[in-house]
């Protein structure tokens, strides 16, 4: 495999996102929700020659070892500049678990602009899912396996990537 293959690709995914409740009159800026779902369909990626084309992530592809592994900025709108929350190897901010639904995670909103921005989008609802960022050779059929269904629509299931650059609301 080349170098040139790595492709590093950003997948959304609807899922449920919140803030969570106050606890004795004390509003609670803990973010929760799901970055990564499994066995789903993300939202229409492109159109092929015949049909859409979405990804769909299988469970072997995120396990606690990739994220573990990886240095995962909790953002706004994929900017790297706009972080919430980190896990870099596994320790910081940013809290997550890998279940058989996909990766949930949790982090306390700072308190900067960017962390009430975050807040108030999600309590809102105006922002109520997420993507993820993720590196993977996606050329090579052990990693990405395409298929097409008789309307020509087209999925990329991805089974293995390399890491998780950032989740992001």
């Amino acid at each position: 495999m080349s170098k040139e293959q790595v492709i590093t690709r950003e997948l959304p995914c609807v899922g449920s996102l919140h803030v969570r409740e106050a606890v004795d009159g004390v509003e609670s800026r803990t973010i929760t929700g799901r970055a990564i779902v499994f066995n789903q369909p993300s939202v229409v990626m492109g159109v092929s020659d015949s049909g859409v084309v979405r990804e769909v992530v299988l469970p072997e592809a995120i396990t606690r070892e990739v994220l573990d592994g990886s240095d995962i900025k909790m953002t706004l709108f994929h900017d790297r500049q706009l972080i919430l929350a980190r896990s870099n190897k596994g320790s910081g901010t940013l809290r997550y678990d890998v279940d058989g639904d996909g990766v949930t995670f949790e982090f306390e909103a700072p308190h900067t602009a960017d962390g009430d921005k975050a807040l108030e989008l999600v309590r809102r609802g105006d922002i109520d899912g997420c993507s993820f960022a993720f590196t993977t050779y996606y050329f090579d059929p052990e990693w990405v396996r395409e298929s097409v269904d008789g309307d020509g629509n087209v999925t990329m299931e991805v089974a293995r990537v390399l890491g998780v650059h950032d989740f992001t609301l």
